[in-house]
């Protein structure tokens, strides 16, 4: 890490803080579906993949960093690595382009990812490196490929990752055309959220991959079932990402909520449901539809990709409710 070399005392609160963040993520109950990855959280050092962060302070953004020359500054670096939290690593003008994503969700997606030995996996969005670090020590190196279209963000993942002792295979691209000459992969799991699955990512998988995304504060989970179709569910987990870059990112005018009452408007189903349906659906058309069913929760909504058409729906791909997805 640069100049500045951990003494014993750091390296014990490295050791006791990341101990810590495991009982938080396994009382969690995210390592309940797969406990094979508590070894990967505790093996793992965080820190090494966040030399330096921010943290939100009254007036803007305070930055935490591992080589500063207080050792109270130093201590709270560490102990802010291994919180369970997001880690904001990357700004630009007051915008976040790239963070650490809190570990418990880490662990849900990885668990619901359902790896297992010999299988390739293909992440979006690289990051600092710490979720390629994880895939690495459960898979080994040569079964990881993670992209991300920021040639700064993938060197310094490179150096993390090499800092840490794990040298998958990091690509400078544009994550939504996939990485073809590592095709094709068992699994592949995006850390940036899209409004739409990206045909290059089903063409990428083998027939049984799995694919999981963030898409309207939502993970959906595909599971490939033939050239260019893919079907899955939504997980029940809510989920907040930074927007991919380079391609169809999601977003655009803030939705309008007049008219829609302020319990709805501050319900985070609801919002879902706005996002997930967003130019075919009003807002009051969407309350409807929401209280109509019950106030559905995510695990009932799905998406189809067949070719060049994919669509979200609720309970029923085949049902009355569908919407079209951007592809």
């Amino acid at each position: 890490m640069g100049g500045y070399a951990p003494g014993r005392e750091l390296d014990d609160l490295a050791a006791a803080a990341r101990a810590a963040l495991v009982r938080r993520i396994e009382a969690s109950g995210a390592l309940d579906a797969d406990p094979g990855w508590r070894e990967a959280f505790a093996a793992v050092p965080r820190h090494l993949f966040v030399p330096y962060y921010y943290v939100g302070v009254a007036g803007g953004y305070e930055r935490r960093w591992g080589e500063s020359t207080d050792p109270g500054a130093r201590e709270r670096w560490m102990r802010g690595a291994y919180e369970d939290t997001p880690l904001a690593t990357r700004l630009r003008d007051g915008e976040l382009l790239s963070s650490s994503s809190q570990p418990s969700l880490m662990a849900d997606m990885l668990a619901a990812l359902g790896v297992a030995q010999g299988h390739t996996v293909l992440e979006i969005g690289a990051g600092t490196g710490y979720n390629a670090a994880l895939l690495a020590h459960r898979l080994g190196d040569d079964k990881v490929t993670t992209v991300d279209l920021d040639p700064e963000i993938t060197e310094s993942a490179r150096r993390h990752l090499a800092a840490a002792g794990y040298h998958p295979v990091v690509v400078t691209g544009d994550g939504a055309r996939g990485v073809p000459e590592r095709a094709p992969f068992d699994r592949i799991i995006a850390t940036c959220a899209l409004g739409g699955v990206p045909p290059a990512w089903v063409a990428q998988s083998r027939p049984g991959g799995r694919i999981l995304m963030p898409l309207a504060t939502g993970l959906i989970m595909l599971t490939v079932t033939g050239a260019g179709h893919a079907e899955g569910r939504f997980l029940h987990t809510p989920a907040y990402f930074v927007p991919l870059r380079g391609a169809g990112r999601p977003g655009g005018e803030p939705v309008q909520l007049g008219g829609v009452p302020r319990r709805a408007r501050e319900d985070d189903l609801f919002r879902f449901l706005l996002a997930l349906t967003r130019g075919s659906l009003d807002p009051q058309e969407a309350h409807a539809l929401w209280e109509q069913e019950g106030r559905p929760r995510r695990e009932r909504y799905g998406i189809t990709v067949s070719g060049e058409r994919q669509w979200a729906w609720l309970d029923d791909p085949e049902g009355p409710y569908a919407w079209p997805l951007p592809s």
